[in-house]
């Protein structure tokens, strides 16, 4: 069986994973019919404008306020977007976070507010606790960011320090009902870590937030050191002010690993899902999946069917050294893939953040394949170099190799996939086209 180009297949693959996570497909799956009295749409994150606009493409105009990245703007009728900094928050979002908790505390029993949360809504959702200042939090975040440390200890020390995360946006509403939803970015789709839990319980306690820090070696502002030694203003699990929120997550990494094996299998190819949930170092991670990837081609018949191993979680980074290149958790899985590899023939790989964005760059990730490392060497780029300097979106975009998408208007994490074929030469002859990335009509 002659299949589509390899680079042509993963790029489709990532795409529909895209698209299956369209917040105009999933969230009117969700949505109640619209509630009589007022209705507030309030949100956070890097896909909460497009949430909004799918919310009014079934409701009609409504009163609200979201906040999203710079540039992830969408037209809304009734719903006011502001855009604010991510991944380290700005004084942007801290004016909207406060006029946000303003407008819940407006609310009634008779009213009924509607949260939209997606990935990044703990850098553009920004209430400093008392105390703490906007540059405290942007230092603390900063530093967070660059130790490694994994998405679940970022998001606990960010609502130890916070007004609004850890269930508070939803005790801000009461005593009006909340329903919120979720599109998850993160491993394990706890409601609890996406976006730090603004509509959630939180159990954990401000000494746990010192722990991280002590952990990841950082050290805090004086101001953040005093507010973690006192108890913090998370709301506790059981608290009546939580009783009339409900909480739903209505897209999830698994639903597009999902899309992205049913299109792999209908070209043709065999498929082995190593996980929606993964957490590590990039470079780490990457050598692990590339002894996986050889090994599972050793295996394989000369007449075998193409393997697609597909992957999601989200990555870290640490960088060390005062390194200061250019890149993110994504591409530089990919040009530590590409390493492990070493040219090895017949395996492909792409790996991009859903939302389009890997680490702060405005790229999406990148593509390998067998002659990515010659490539890059007859140009007189040295890979290893660029992996030691963080510089991975630099070096793929010497080689023409990075994925950008621009804002996705989605954001279900890290998406990977490897593709890795017979241990024979490919079939000679033109390309497939592409394969039409957009999932089945509902």
């Amino acid at each position: 069986m002659t299949h589509p180009d390899p680079p042509v297949l993963l790029r489709a693959l990532f795409d529909r994973a895209v698209a299956v996570a369209d917040p105009m497909r999933v969230v009117p799956e969700h949505l109640p019919p619209r509630p009589p009295g007022r209705v507030v749409v309030v949100g956070a994150g890097k896909a909460s404008a497009r949430m909004a606009e799918a919310v009014e493409s079934v409701w009609g105009p409504c009163e609200g306020l979201v906040i999203t990245r710079y540039g992830h703007a969408r037209p809304c009728r009734g719903i006011e977007i502001v855009e604010a900094a991510h991944p380290v928050p700005d004084a942007a979002g801290a004016a909207a976070t406060e006029r946000m908790l303003r407008l819940l505390g407006s609310l009634g029993e008779g009213d009924f507010a509607l949260a939209l949360i997606s990935g990044g809504a703990s850098s553009l959702l920004v209430a400093p606790a008392e105390g703490v200042s906007l540059a405290d939090k942007q230092a603390v975040g900063a530093a967070l960011l660059a130790s490694g440390a994994p998405i679940g200890e970022m998001n606990l020390v960010r609502k130890h320090l916070s007004r609004v995360k850890g269930g508070q946006l939803a005790a801000a509403a009461f005593p009006a009902a909340m329903l919120a939803l979720l599109i998850s970015d993160v491993p394990g789709d706890d409601p609890a870590v996406i976006g730090s839990g603004p509509t959630v319980g939180e159990p954990s306690s401000a000494g746990e937030a010192r722990q991280v820090l002590e952990r990841w070696g950082i050290v805090p502002p004086p101001a953040v050191e005093a507010a973690l030694a006192r108890p913090s203003g998370v709301v506790r699990p059981g608290d009546p002010r939580l009783s009339r929120a409900t909480t739903l997550v209505a897209a999830a990494p698994s639903l597009s690993l999902g899309a992205a094996a049913e299109m792999a299998r209908e070209a043709g190819c065999a498929v082995r899902l190593l996980g929606d949930a993964i957490e590590g170092e990039a470079r780490e991670t990457a050598a692990s999946m590339a002894r996986t990837a050889l090994a599972v081609q050793a295996g394989l018949a000369p007449d075998a069917a193409p393997v697609v191993l597909l992957s999601g979680g989200e990555l870290t980074v640490t960088r060390r050294g005062g390194a200061d290149g250019v890149g993110g958790p994504n591409a530089e899985f990919a040009l530590a893939l590409a390493l492990a590899l070493d040219g090895a023939p017949g395996i492909h790989a792409i790996a991009c953040d859903t939302d389009g964005v890997d680490g702060a760059a405005e790229i999406a990730g990148a593509l390998i394949g067998p002659h990515s490392l010659a490539h890059a060497r007859g140009q007189g780029v040295d890979p290893l170099a660029a992996l030691n300097g963080h510089d991975a979106h630099s070096f793929f975009a010497r080689l023409g190799d990075g994925v950008t998408t621009g804002p996705t208007l989605t954001n279900v994490n890290d998406f990977r996939a490897i593709l890795v074929e017979p241990p024979r030469t490919r079939p000679t002859g033109p390309p497939l086209a592409p394969l039409d990335p957009r999932p089945p009509s509902p």
